[in-house]
């Protein structure tokens, strides 16, 4: 199933896609946009254009794992592209995926402003992959 993962942020959002045999995430774009009907606006015309059949949303939980006010606004934005688009739209813990993007990046000496205007998509495939581990486990569960 092709999926599209969102890292939704103030400024910006970085969205990554994986392939319909859900083999390889990849970054997508970085959306630079602070207005929240505009953002879903835009990340609905993606999911259309790139024929997604579901969105996972990286869900901001503080590290105690309590919800915050991060969580309760991305909360708002699921629910509204759930009713801009249609489609399954899920929310996926994502402790840790900007720390670990920003370490990726760094190990590949990516630095400065390109590294700034690309850490949202790779924090994006992050939450992707771990989706995709997630659900291929269950998969397998269910088999054995």
């Amino acid at each position: 199933m092709k999926m599209m993962a969102i890292d939704f942020g103030d400024a910006r959002t970085g969205v990554a896609v994986c392939d319909p045999l859900e083999m390889l995430a990849s970054p997508f774009k970085v959306i630079k946009q602070k207005d929240m009907a505009k953002l879903v606006e835009e990340i609905a015309l993606l999911a259309s254009e790139q024929n997604v059949e579901k969105i996972v949303v990286g869900y901001p939980k503080n590290m105690n794992g309590s919800n915050g006010e991060r969580a309760a606004k991305t909360e708002t934005l699921v629910n509204k592209l759930k009713l801009a688009t249609n489609l399954d739209v899920v929310l996926w813990d994502e402790r840790n995926t900007t720390v670990l993007a920003h370490k990726i990046l760094k190990d590949n000496e990516v630095f400065g402003k390109k590294r700034k205007n690309i850490v949202d998509a790779v924090a994006a495939v992050l939450i992707l992959e771990n989706y995709i581990k997630f659900k291929k486990s269950r998969e397998r569960e269910v088999i054995e």
